[in-house]
């Protein structure tokens, strides 16, 4: 037990070295991370899914949709990925309808597509995309450790018995509450606060990040399977890792580009249009 809880700490370090490392360089070094993670958890949906056990060529598709979003990532032609991503998935909702397929594979291509497209976005080339970043990482991280502590510690009702069984309404507020707390002094870091935005944003994300998590937990159930997959040794799957995460970038990249297009700032990056002064 103890060596497998020191694999589990090594591990963990050795990740968030290499996450923050990327943050911090970001352009390319971050962008190739996000294409690497995209990449990795389409591995993960497709064989938690068994789409390549269903129908080989759909799952060929799914590969050759995400890594073209994330090669047009990696070299940054930004405009292109979001179309392209969405051209897909109705490709593959097509297909699905036509072939009685299963509907998995458009899931599949548009959260590993997404998240790629979600996590460049935000944290760009800019010290407001670093900070942005830095916002969400905050966010998630205090939403998992707080309600998984105050969960245990005050129990009560489940959040979702048939999908989570561990998780509780008592957990869920109090991940939510320090979330609010992180991002706050976070953002207070790097900028003056000004007015309810930070902690409402904050708020959201974090809900958004409970329900990545639940959405995951739901795959899993669905398939029957413990770990998303055993890339990383002693935490399971990059899903397993990142599913909150993933959620809440979701919701900050269209958060931010609701409000581009609202304010016509289409060629503003996403983590000034959230954190901007």
């Amino acid at each position: 037990m103890q060596s497998e809880l020191r694999l589990r700490i090594l591990s963990g370090i050795v990740l968030a070295i290499v996450v923050l490392a990327a943050t911090w360089l970001g352009g390319l070094a971050f962008r190739v991370l996000a294409a690497a993670i995209g990449l990795l958890v389409y591995y993960e949906w497709s064989t938690m899914t068994r789409l390549a056990e269903r129908d080989f060529r759909a799952n060929a598709f799914g590969w050759l949709s995400v890594a073209l979003v994330a090669a047009l990532v990696v070299f940054a032609f930004d405009e292109l990925a979001l179309p392209v991503l969405l051209g897909a998935a109705v490709l593959a909702i097509v297909y699905a309808l036509a072939s009685q397929g299963s509907n998995w594979l458009a899931g599949g291509v548009a959260y590993s597509g997404l998240t790629v497209i979600s996590l460049a976005a935000i944290r760009g080339d800019t010290a407001h995309g670093f900070a942005a970043m830095l916002f969400i990482f905050a966010v998630v991280w205090a939403t998992d450790i707080l309600a998984y502590f105050v969960g245990r510690a005050i129990g009560g009702p489940k959040l979702a018995p048939s999908i989570s069984p561990g998780k509780t309404w008592s957990g869920a507020i109090g991940g939510a509450i320090s979330a609010v707390i992180a991002g706050t002094l976070l953002h207070m870091a790097f900028f003056s606060l000004d007015g309810l935005w930070v902690p409402v944003i904050a708020l959201v994300l974090s809900v958004f990040s409970q329900i990545g998590d639940l959405f995951e937990s739901f795959i899993k159930r669905r398939f029957g399977v413990k770990d998303s997959s055993r890339l990383i040794p002693g935490h399971g799957g990059v899903m397993d890792r990142v599913d909150g995460l993933v959620f809440a970038c979701f919701a900050a990249f269209l958060i931010a580009l609701g409000d581009a297009i609202v304010s016509s700032a289409a060629n503003t990056p996403a983590g000034v249009i959230l954190f901007g002064p």
